[in-house]
């Protein structure tokens, strides 16, 4: 049984393991360096305040996943991005292919709606195959490819985004 929930501090160690769990050998996070407990507490903290959800999936008292989201670009500055958010999914590797990425983004997207947001974007490594397909099966089409806007291991990286009216 999963339990999708709202995010709280005592989440922050698992939600911080699941993040870093593979920064070291993918492309799937842009960033060489680990994220550490204090990073994600601030994050969370700021979150929060900003309304803005974060969700986990809990499985037998663990935390194996989760998703949140955030302004799509700085609304502050460019307030026609208001109803628009980029969001981010994080499954246990030993949970995946069993829904816990699905409920999250589904749930994740009721709270967008629910705070009037229109748009769902995601961010894609252009090599990452296997979250361009979930993300296509739960409604999201592609709208751009940028090749090469991004760098990691010394390696050029593609970035695609897809989107989603909620």
């Amino acid at each position: 049984m999963i339990l999708i929930r709202d995010a709280g501090p005592a989440d922050v160690p698992a939600i911080t393991d699941l993040t870093n769990a593979l920064i070291a050998t993918t492309t799937y996070e842009w960033t060489e360096t680990p994220y550490t407990v204090e990073d994600r507490r601030a994050w969370l903290a700021a979150k929060a305040r900003d309304g803005m959800a974060v969700l986990v999936a809990e499985a037998d008292g663990r935390v194996v996943g989760w998703a949140g989201y955030g302004d799509f670009r700085d609304t502050t500055r460019w307030p026609g991005y208001r109803f628009t958010v980029e969001h981010t999914v994080h499954v246990r590797e030993d949970h995946w292919g069993r829904g816990v990425g699905g409920r999250l983004l589904d749930a994740l997207a009721g709270r967008a709606r629910a705070a009037g947001k229109r748009v769902m974007v995601a961010g894609i490594d252009g090599s990452n195959e296997d979250s361009i397909r979930f993300h296509g099966r739960r409604g999201f089409v592609e709208v751009a490819r940028l090749p090469g806007v991004g760098e990691k291991f010394g390696r050029r990286l593609d970035l695609v985004l897809m989107q989603r009216d909620l």
